[in-house]
């Protein structure tokens, strides 16, 4: 039998959302027009796709389908890429955003030529290992930690950058005159964090390694609700990776870390039976971006790291090829508002 990808991609849709108003208009469709669709699918395969009593779910035919009708779909991706010299596009979700996730997949585009991205905001981590898991997106990009119950078997991740973070501190904070701290100087003071801690894998590690008992947290109401109080509340700090953006807040301090200096990774993640077919290709620029800003450079009598995160070193280039090498002096204090 020859399959329609129209057919196809009409049940993909609906197998994403549950919904059948919802992926008609994903697909620039009538719902009436998308249900005759399904309808003559499940005709052509003699089977019921969906069961349809109660809402919409698939059915355990529906359920086998599903990841061989991902594939026929991204290699008809690859045939008319193919014909038309136009790469399919790349739907790369990241979180994290008050940390700038995008301007590291920036940098790696750079080192990539053209790539058709499609760049969406995710939640959190695992709100994009479940999207990766549905196939509603291709790449996600952030901070990857274990998920409980397994939620994230199948996916595969890829540790990209290694960033060291500074101490944020406003005017007022004991130590705001600091060129540098340890972490462990931090311990008198309260950690501010930018969302509910149970969601910040980093920083509720780090605040335990380096025994911070007083700990802030609540909804993330965005980058300048965080540094507005860190800028009034005398004995408060958060951390920033190194490179990131902040917005202009008189007298804010970031101080660099040291002895040991935390790193913050940043790892890709996707789904291997899922797999994009330009991966290879998005692997190699972000290899190449690392290697020319070194972004895997690791001493670990020098820097941090939260133990989950020592396994993804072995995923990459070995960092023992750069771990002599001292890393560039961050002149502080390197942000400071005016």
């Amino acid at each position: 039998m020859d399959l329609d990808l129209a057919l196809v991609r009409a049940f993909v849709a609906t197998a994403r959302t549950l919904h059948f108003g919802r992926a008609a208009d994903e697909l620039g469709t009538s719902q009436q027009a998308l249900s005759k669709r399904i309808a003559r699918l499940e005709k052509l395969l003699s089977v019921q796709l969906f069961e349809r009593q109660g809402g919409v779910r698939l059915s355990e035919a529906g359920e086998r389908f599903l990841p061989a009708a991902r594939e026929a779909l991204a290699a008809g991706d690859r045939a008319i890429a193919a014909v038309t010299g136009a790469g399919p596009v790349v739907r790369i979700d990241t979180w994290g955003h008050l940390y700038a996730p995008m301007r590291t997949v920036a940098d790696a585009v750079q080192a990539l030529g053209p790539v058709r991205w499609e760049p969406s905001p995710g939640r959190d981590w695992p709100s994009v290992a479940e999207a990766l898991l549905r196939g509603d997106t291709d790449l996600g990009f952030g901070r990857v930690h274990p998920l409980p119950d397994g939620r994230d078997a199948g996916l595969t991740q890829r540790l990209v950058r290694l960033e060291p973070v500074d101490a944020v501190v406003g005017p007022s904070h004991p130590l705001a005159v600091a060129d540098v701290l340890r972490p462990a100087d931090l311990r008198d003071s309260v950690l501010w964090c930018p969302a509910e801690l149970t969601r910040l894998d980093f920083l509720r590690r780090f605040a335990d390694e380096f025994r911070i008992p007083r700990r802030h947290d609540g909804p993330n109401l965005g980058l300048d609700h965080l540094v507005r109080h860190i800028r009034t509340e005398p004995d408060a700090f958060t951390l920033f990776p190194a490179d990131a953006p902040l917005p202009d807040h008189a007298g804010l301090r970031c101080i660099p870390l040291a002895d040991p200096t935390p790193l913050y990774a940043w790892s890709l993640a996707w789904l291997e039976s899922s797999r994009h077919p330009g991966l290879d290709t998005l692997l190699r620029g972000f290899a190449e971006a690392g290697r020319t800003r070194r972004w895997l450079d690791y001493t670990p009598q020098r820097d941090w790291l939260p133990d989950i995160d020592h396994p993804k070193l072995t995923v990459h280039e070995p960092p023992a090829a750069v771990a002599g090498v001292p890393r560039p002096v961050r002149l502080p204090p390197s942000r400071t508002s005016p």
